[in-house]
């Protein structure tokens, strides 16, 4: 009752192994924990485990829901999918008021969704879905790049508990086209000092530099640290 690897399955599991590691390949370039070996045997486990669910359906359950066995092979693949967000929840790192990794688990999950395509023999379009994922990955970048957008980023300072400081650090904020998010002051009574933490949002990062300047030449203050 074995099921024979057969060319076909071969030829399966080269094809989503090949096309995995194309994807995985531009994630190594950059460095990133989840690259070439790691996309490679997401695409090659997909592939498997959907391979392996539409042989046994065809070995023992040709029509769903008759006889003692009812196979139905779509749940495996409904199970890749699940499977696959512990994964990509793994590469999604939270660094204070960034996020890292978001791209690596997308690239992870469209992996396993290339190796459950050429599990059911959909070699075309998992040759075309590789092809646009890696062209989003290199050439859109350099066009995202170039995009003027949004930037968040915090600024933590330190200062004397002075009157109307606060109020002059806004100002400067805005002078400087910073949009304030959200500020949290917290008030040393002993010490008689303040700390501002300040989430704001520029579509430029050279004002920063300029505002870090502005603020380390502000009366009272006496430490910056911008994240």
């Amino acid at each position: 009752m074995a099921i024979e690897l057969s060319l076909d399955i071969a030829v399966k599991l080269m094809l989503a192994s090949i096309l995995g590691g194309i994807i995985g390949l531009e994630r190594e370039v950059h460095g990133r924990p989840a690259g070439f070996r790691t996309h490679l045997l997401v695409s090659l486990g997909s592939c498997l485990f959907v391979i392996t669910s539409v042989s046994f359906y065809l070995k023992f359950g040709n029509l769903t829901g008759q006889g003692p066995l009812g196979v139905d092979p779509s749940r495996v693949a409904a199970q890749v999918v699940t499977g696959i967000g512990f994964l990509g929840a793994g590469a999604i790192i939270r660094e204070k008021a960034s996020i890292r990794g978001l791209t690596t688990a997308a690239c992870l999950w469209v992996a396993a969704a290339v190796g459950v395509a050429v599990g059911v023999g959909m070699y075309s379009t998992s040759v075309l879905v590789t092809s646009l994922a890696v062209l989003n990955l290199v050439f859109l970048k350099k066009l995202e790049n170039r995009l003027k957008k949004d930037t968040y980023f915090r600024i933590i300072v330190w200062t004397d508990d002075l009157e109307g400081q606060t109020t002059r650090v806004e100002q400067m904020l805005t002078a400087c086209k910073m949009e304030i998010v959200t500020l949290v002051i917290e008030k040393d009574l002993a010490q008689k000092s303040v700390l501002l933490e300040i989430d704001v949002k520029s579509r430029s990062r050279e004002e920063c530099g300029r505002l870090t300047d502005q603020l380390s030449l502000l009366e009272g203050v006496t430490k910056i640290r911008l994240e």
